[in-house]
């Protein structure tokens, strides 16, 4: 496997002057002029990618959370995993209804998290302009749990 931080890095002048932070630009990138107005980042690393990229695009940011680290009230989503289940959770006021939401998160497996991801993004009313991801892992096919027109875009595929 190639070595991602070589595909990914580069950090000439940080924390200062030019920084430059190209897999956000990559990410952002298809999302400029769309309209989006959230992105939705999925625990842990999408919190990461998610409210740079929210900042690159000028949208708010809401971070998806595991059970039990959200005051109340909560709305749910339960899935599966190919090792068990979990549970996604978002505030319940956290989109406006309409409001043109980006999910964003670090690796596409399975496509389980992704997918609840969407089904909570439509519970809170939010409208699903697509997702982004870092890493896609093409054995794992994932990508075919992601039906319909919407846009799925991943920076590096293995």
């Amino acid at each position: 496997m190639q070595d991602l931080a070589a595909l990914i890095r580069a950090v000439p002048d940080f924390p200062t002057l030019g920084v430059m932070f190209r897999c956000i630009d990559a990410l952002a990138e298809p999302w400029q002029g769309s309209g989006v107005q959230a992105v939705c980042g999925i625990e842990a690393r999408g919190f990461i990618f998610g409210a740079a990229l929210a900042q690159k695009l000028h949208a708010g940011f809401v971070p998806l959370r595991k059970p039990g680290k959200l005051p109340p009230p909560v709305v749910t989503v339960d899935y599966q995993l190919e090792y068990g289940s979990d549970r996604l959770e978002a505030q319940r006021d956290a989109l406006k209804p309409g409001e043109r939401v980006l999910l964003v998160d670090d690796v596409l497996a399975t496509g389980g998290t992704l997918a609840a991801a969407r089904a909570l993004v439509e519970q809170l009313g939010g409208e699903l302009v697509g997702a982004s991801v870092v890493i896609e892992l093409l054995a794992l096919r994932g990508r075919d749990r992601w039906s319909g027109s919407l846009q799925l875009q991943s920076l590096l595929r293995y």
